[in-house]
């Protein structure tokens, strides 16, 4: 498809405006964006909204740095650039989500107060008396508490994936005939 030369009329103040200044969408092609920008605006937090997500698509669309594609319609095509900013933003929120929970998951004290430390210490004794008949058990939570994978803790002790998932179930019964299981809610 030939390049478009940037033809927007002086008076024309967002994006979509100079894209209907220059017949690139009609009247009727404008609806249909804002109905589509809206259904992709739901969800997103409140300062993007649906005519951010439309003024954005158009200015991408203007500045060439989206182009349409040969036999594509320019409504599809638009909406296609508003579904991909919402991708975007959505993978940038994820990335600042991630950041936060790391931030939010270093320590707070360097050291429990001695409290803590006893009744981590009396769990943990708890456990061990628990499952103190089951060796592969103790090295299955042993592995969880340093935070590996099911793999690695099954390379780690050297067992099969079925012995790990009957080792697993053995833990779970004994932990309902304690009555310590934690209420989903």
């Amino acid at each position: 498809m030939p390049q478009r030369k940037m033809l927007v009329p002086i008076l024309a103040e967002t994006p979509a405006q100079a894209a209907r200044a220059q017949n690139l969408v009609s009247d009727m092609d404008l609806l249909r964006l804002k109905t589509i920008a809206r259904w992709h605006a739901r969800g997103l937090p409140a300062d993007v909204g649906w005519a951010d997500l439309l003024q954005e698509a158009f200015a991408r669309v203007l500045d060439g740095s989206r182009r349409q594609p040969q036999g594509l319609s320019m409504v599809v095509f638009v909406a296609g650039v508003m579904r991909s900013l919402k991708s975007e933003h959505w993978r940038r929120a994820g990335r600042e989500l991630h950041y936060q929970r790391a931030q939010a998951a270093e320590p707070r004290e360097p050291a429990p107060d001695p409290e803590r430390t006893m009744a981590a210490l009396q769990e943990l004794a708890a456990i061990d008396r628990l499952f103190a008949d089951d060796p592969v058990v103790l090295q299955i939570i042993a592995g969880i508490g340093e935070g590996l994978s099911a793999e690695q803790i099954r390379t780690a002790i050297g067992i099969s994936s079925t012995e790990y998932d009957s080792a697993r179930k053995r833990m779970r019964r004994v932990l309902i005939r304690e009555g310590l299981t934690c209420r989903q809610e």
